[in-house]
């Protein structure tokens, strides 16, 4: 009863908190509850493991407010929820990922953007807090920028580790038609060896099986991972420009609007 109890009052206090991201929060966490039941019925236990996994990942800004006694601002509570729907459900269980080319790419911009932003209000956070260190403008959103991309480098090592161990095809493949390679080289000494104008290859197999790739030759996610590091740098570079203009205009004393809004929007503070 008293857990109960407890339950309600932290409900009640996040109501009032945000509404609208309270509201978003639980849409997102009924549409997930209802696949999790239509993956059990239909007894797709891995869809259904998807779904568990997303709710889990709903709990993580509460859990982090209450274990680092912050409060993360509404707008960048907001994103990350609807961040987790769009990768895991939508992603996943509704194949998002295939049906709409462009949807890993996007995801890994905004990737690149948000990280950005938790790595600036961060360093933000403990800098205004210092009696005895004030970092420039622009040592903070390198510092942001850096967190960024380090974030996306390691969440390539976990799509190759899955790839690897685990069977999957987290980093996807390309299609292309040329490509050079040392290996290929007759003369052994290492010299690019380039082959063009590739319309089909085959691959065959020990027991007899033929696959033939029309259009070209499988790159195995070589391509794809780059491009997610280049879209999470573009994300990371885009955020940090909002981020440098918001302190330079700070210390001028003149805030724009636009910045403002986004990187206050943004912010995590520390609770009263």
């Amino acid at each position: 009863m008293k857990a109960l109890n407890r339950y309600l009052k932290r409900l009640h206090a996040r109501i009032k908190e945000n509404r609208v991201v309270f509201i978003l929060y639980t849409l997102l966490r009924l549409m997930v509850v209802a696949a999790l039941i239509r993956s059990i019925v239909i007894h797709n236990y891995e869809s259904a493991a998807v779904c568990v996994l997303t709710l889990a990942l709903f709990l993580i800004p509460s859990f982090l407010e209450g274990a680092l006694k912050i409060e993360i601002a509404p707008l960048l509570e907001g994103i990350l929820y609807c961040f987790i729907f769009a990768a895991e459900i939508l992603g996943e269980l509704d194949h998002y990922y295939t049906t709409i080319p462009i949807w890993d790419t996007m995801l890994h911009t905004l990737n690149g953007f948000l990280f950005a932003a938790v790595g600036f209000v961060t360093i933000d956070l403990l800098n205004r807090n210092s009696k005895n260190v004030r970092l420039s403008p622009l040592y903070l959103v390198m510092v942001a920028f850096c967190f960024s991309m380090t974030i996306g480098v390691m969440w390539e090592f976990i799509e190759c580790g899955a790839d690897l161990f685990l069977k999957q095809d987290m980093q996807k493949d390309f299609i292309i038609q040329s490509f050079q390679s040392t290996k290929l080289d007759p003369t052994g000494t290492q010299q690019a060896f380039r082959v063009a104008d590739i319309v089909k290859t085959q691959i065959f197999t020990s027991s007899g099986e033929v696959l033939e790739i029309a259009d070209g030759y499988l790159d195995i996610g070589i391509l794809d991972t780059m491009k997610d590091l280049l879209v999470n740098f573009i994300g990371a570079v885009v955020f940090c420009v909002f981020g440098f203009i918001y302190l330079r205009a700070e210390t001028k004393g003149k805030k724009t609007k636009v910045t403002a809004s986004v990187v206050e929007g943004l912010k995590i503070r520390p609770k009263d």
